[in-house]
């Protein structure tokens, strides 16, 4: 066939289309389909935001788990201040073969006392417990904290017969601060604290020993947020008082210290959030002497409480 242009094995039959012969079987269209909306970075597996939103998932969940767990003081000054402060506690530790002092003796015939188990265990078992704290043989094992509603402290309040008196910590993340604070309000007629759910120190082991037990005597509430509380708050008449150093009146000149109120008290650093101080219908300072640095949260906390207390003492007299 000299006169065809065609290369041998290139021949097609009658009929049929230039391209593949055997079909993609429908693949290719649907290659061209839509897979719907992309997901969100969150929602990738192998996305970096997808990972730290996991990570963050695990420290929530763990933090809870200590939350809700009990938890141990440790050391024979701090065991033996919680008991003699009647903090709650459910079982006291005591390693096998330490040389006892009057400390030691003193736990034990408290703890005994007042019902609570006595158990000799390894210093092992004390060293995980604590999670390897200066215990010095002895551990006080506290339950976790009841804490109230903001709405039922509010009630509890106005229950009392006296004005509200409650104090809010915003942000407020040391624990020994939070123990000081409790203890300063029940000594000077406050009817409870209520803190923040997130960015605050919770009433852990080291709040108990600080608040001198007065934290099983003085509802605490959790609030899931702060200023939506201080609004709700306002609503129901009381007056939001923030201590701040940039304060519109000093404490002498506190004039609704009788009045339903809310004393609001900042962060050790920072002070009052700008949405806490947008809720405020007064701020308050405390006069010192020049050249002395500001107080610390929880003994400003306490000055100004101690005025409020005289000034409406002084009301009831009138």
């Amino acid at each position: 066939m000299a006169g065809n242009s065609r290369r041998k094995g290139a021949m097609r039959k009658p009929g049929s289309k230039k391209g593949a012969v055997v079909g993609s079987g429908g693949q290719r269209r649907k290659g061209l389909e839509g897979r719907g909306p992309t997901p969100s970075a969150a929602n990738r597996p192998n996305h970096p935001a997808a990972k730290r939103a996991a990570t963050a998932a695990k420290t929530q969940a763990a933090r809870k788990k200590r939350e809700s767990g009990p938890e141990h003081v440790a050391g024979r000054n701090p065991v033996v201040e919680c008991l003699r402060a009647g903090v709650p506690s459910t079982a006291l530790y005591v390693a096998l073969g330490i040389e006892t002092d009057e400390r030691v003796a003193e736990a034990v015939r408290i703890a005994a006392d007042r019902g609570i188990s006595v158990l000799e265990v390894s210093k092992s078992e004390i060293d995980r417990l604590t999670n390897n704290a200066m215990h010095q043989g002895l551990a006080l094992q506290v339950p976790p904290f009841s804490y109230t509603h903001p709405d039922d402290l509010l009630s509890l309040a106005v229950d009392s017969g006296d004005p509200p008196l409650i104090v809010a910590l915003d942000g407020v993340t040391d624990p020994r601060n939070l123990g000081a604070v409790i203890r300063s309000a029940a000594a000077f007629g406050a009817h409870g604290v209520v803190v923040p759910q997130r960015r605050s120190a919770g009433m852990t082991a080291v709040a108990w020993r600080t608040s001198a037990g007065t934290a099983a005597k003085l509802p605490v509430a959790v609030a899931v947020n702060l200023n939506r509380t201080l609004k709700d708050w306002a609503k129901e008449g009381l007056m939001i008082v923030g201590l701040d150093a940039d304060a519109t009146v000093s404490v002498d000149e506190l004039d609704v210290a009788t009045s339903p109120m809310v004393l609001v008290v900042g962060s050790e650093g920072r002070g009052m959030s700008r949405l806490a101080k947008e809720y405020c219908d007064q701020t308050v300072g405390i006069p010192m002497a020049a050249g002395v640095e500001s107080l610390n949260a929880s003994v400003a906390t306490g000055v100004v409480l101690a005025e409020i207390a005289r000034r409406r003492r002084a009301a009831g007299r009138a």
